[in-house]
């Protein structure tokens, strides 16, 4: 247990492997409503308990991270918006990609509390996490697995691309604006060094997505 504690890995990927296995077993939980705030609780404890010494909200580009967090939430919604039932095409929904479903469950959608928490877990808790693995953990270990040796955004044309075609495969049905989003992201990267212009533009993108489904009722970007 202390030899996992001390591996450089542990603040950039612990947060993450919470998050996923959390997203695994969630649901047998059974919390309802209550399981939002306590996801909320339990995964900014985890940021803070084992990632704390290398998060940095610092952004020193804010307002071009602003700027690209709401261009890549145009991005995302735009393809469905434009062109009514894109996303029924087997490109999107097959076996390999999954469906289109919501995860948020219908009977909480008028629980303010609820959708407060989810909020801020897509809004805080979701870029912080990803942003750690995705662009400060995996881009530099893919260029050297003693990753600790490679500045935040430098570039490697494999790492890059793997990265951002992982980060859209996690993103499922929606793979094709998964990737434009994750090649975006890696190019801020590249381009400010930043893990805190990568946090907030991330941030911008998912607030902005929260405030359109909630207000739209588009339940499934959820």
């Amino acid at each position: 247990m202390h030899g996992l504690w001390s591996h450089p890995a542990r603040p950039w990927a612990a947060p993450m492997v919470l998050f996923l296995l959390w997203l695994t077993l969630g649901d047998f939980l059974g919390l309802g409503r209550w399981e939002f705030p306590f996801r909320v609780v339990v995964m900014a404890a985890a940021i803070w308990i084992c990632s704390r010494e290398v998060v940095s909200l610092r952004a020193p580009d804010w307002l071009g991270s602003i700027a690209i967090g709401v261009a890549v939430f145009f991005i995302w919604v735009g393809p469905d918006m434009l062109f009514p039932g894109y996303r029924d095409h087997w490109l999107f929904q097959n076996s390999l990609t999954g469906k289109v479903v919501s995860s948020y469950p219908k009977e909480l959608t008028s629980d303010w509390m609820a959708l407060a928490f989810r909020t801020i877990r897509a809004a805080v808790i979701v870029p912080i996490v990803e942003e750690l693995f995705w662009r400060g953990f995996l881009m530099r270990y893919l260029i050297d697995p003693d990753f600790l040796k490679v500045p935040l955004g430098q570039y490697g044309r494999q790492a890059f691309w793997i990265t951002a075609a992982l980060f859209a495969a996690e993103h499922g049905p929606y793979w094709d604006v998964g990737l434009i989003c994750g090649v975006i992201y890696n190019w801020w990267m590249v381009r400010t060094k930043s893990l805190g212009n990568c946090i907030l533009m991330h941030a911008v993108t998912n607030l902005v997505l929260s405030a359109f489904v909630i207000g739209s009722g588009r339940w499934e970007y959820w």
